[in-house]
């Protein structure tokens, strides 16, 4: 009988430390979004591996840390007065997929995101457009 119990409490502990380590995940990405928005250099380079890598699929570009900081002004520019929609779909294999609707004032895009994220810090990110607009959302 104690045996059960042992394993019992052991499974349920783990499973709280796999769902605390997928909310933390959540709330980065969240930080992630909010930076984004308002392109603050300081929190997207605090949120960023040093040795992160993220790959812009639908143009073909893989940046390093640098290149996506100093990339952040002409984003700037573009994202003032949007909105950002973002939900997790899943987390799988240390990998977060989300949804993303950039709501810029003229148009808007659905983007699919991935997140690998280590020790508070994301090591690696996607993004691919997936509409022409948010209606998918």
């Amino acid at each position: 009988m104690r045996d059960w119990r042992a394993i019992t409490f052991i499974v349920a502990a783990l499973m709280l430390t796999l769902t605390s380590a997928h909310a933390d995940d959540g709330a980065i990405i969240s930080r992630w979004y909010s930076a984004l928005l308002v392109a603050d250099r300081t929190e997207l380079s605090d949120l960023l591996a040093d040795d992160v890598r993220i790959k812009l699929n639908d143009l073909g570009v893989v940046q390093n840390k640098q290149e996506f900081i100093a990339s952040i002004d002409d984003w700037q520019g573009a994202v003032a007065g949007a909105t950002i929609r973002h939900r997790i779909e899943k987390t799988e294999g240390g990998v977060t997929t989300v949804i993303a609707c950039y709501d810029f004032p003229n148009n808007d895009m659905l983007m699919q995101e991935t997140f690998a994220v280590t020790d508070n810090r994301i090591t690696a990110s996607s993004q691919a457009a997936i509409a022409e607009n948010c209606d998918g959302y």
